[in-house]
């Protein structure tokens, strides 16, 4: 097979949670130009409207399945729909998160809650029964989003950095445990990406600055430059990939 082939994603569906906007849209907008036919996911059907309609007007096959990641009712339910009337789920991508920023002294226990529930238990609501379909087909890929900040911290953001880190573990754990199935399970842990979830920080010029300097790259990486990282896990070019994290941050971890 010619090595561009194995980048080819036609014939491949990818169901890709937290796709509405962001990273989690921009990575879908990527497979879905390598051929992939991609179901997006959200809790604001508004929001994943709008999407939806904005990248079928590429001439991208799109459908949009609302649901919530921390409701496992609502996501077994979103999940055999999808097999049952839309298509076998080849590729996952977990992406759905959020961050609140406090001190740890002052964090608010119900804050805390939220943020493990919709970073990390999602990873696991979402995988389970998307992987017992993949289990099995003999076959499948996923690919769960990370961050830097699985590796490191910084002030006012420590239940996110724990998360970020565990989905980083489990996603090791997954690989272990369904490699023999034929499933490929790895991460990417993204830098700073100018997104709206960093809104708050691209306006605030130290902050801004500060990203500047310390990333080898000199600036915050743009959403379309997960695309290929992205691409390349779901496809056969990395068939032999798996339970590995890749990192995708300008050489900020590379450097001290």
């Amino acid at each position: 097979m010619p090595t561009t082939n194995l980048f080819d994603l036609t014939g491949k569906r990818a169901l890709i949670t937290g796709s509405s906007r962001g990273l989690g849209l921009a990575m879908a907008t990527a497979l879905a130009n390598a051929g992939a036919a991609v179901v997006l996911n959200a809790r604001d059907g508004v929001a994943l409207g709008a999407a939806a309609h904005d990248l079928a007007a590429t001439g991208a096959t799109v459908n949009a399945v609302a649901f919530d990641v921390t409701n496992r009712d609502s996501i077994n339910e979103a999940v055999n729909h999808i097999e049952d009337e839309i298509g076998p789920i080849d590729i996952l991508v977990n992406n759905a998160g959020m961050q609140f920023r406090s001190s740890l002294e002052a964090f608010p226990p119900e804050k805390f809650d939220q943020v493990i529930a919709t970073n990390l238990t999602s990873v696991f609501n979402v995988s389970q029964p998307v992987a017992r379909h993949m289990i099995s087909r003999g076959t499948g890929k996923i690919v769960n989003i990370c961050s830097l900040l699985s590796e490191l911290s910084r002030p006012s953001v420590a239940p996110y950095a724990a998360t970020k880190a565990a989905v980083a573990n489990i996603t090791r754990g997954m690989a272990v445990d369904w490699a023999k199935h034929g499933l490929n399970v790895n991460g990417i842990a993204p830098g700073y990406f100018a997104t709206e979830l960093n809104d708050a920080l691209l306006k605030d010029d130290k902050f801004n600055a500060w990203i500047e300097s310390r990333t080898p790259m000199g600036r915050w990486g743009q959403p379309e430059e997960l695309g290929g990282a992205i691409v390349f896990l779901a496809s056969e070019a990395s068939r032999f990939v798996n339970g590995h994290i890749l990192y995708v941050d300008g050489a900020f971890t590379a450097t001290v």
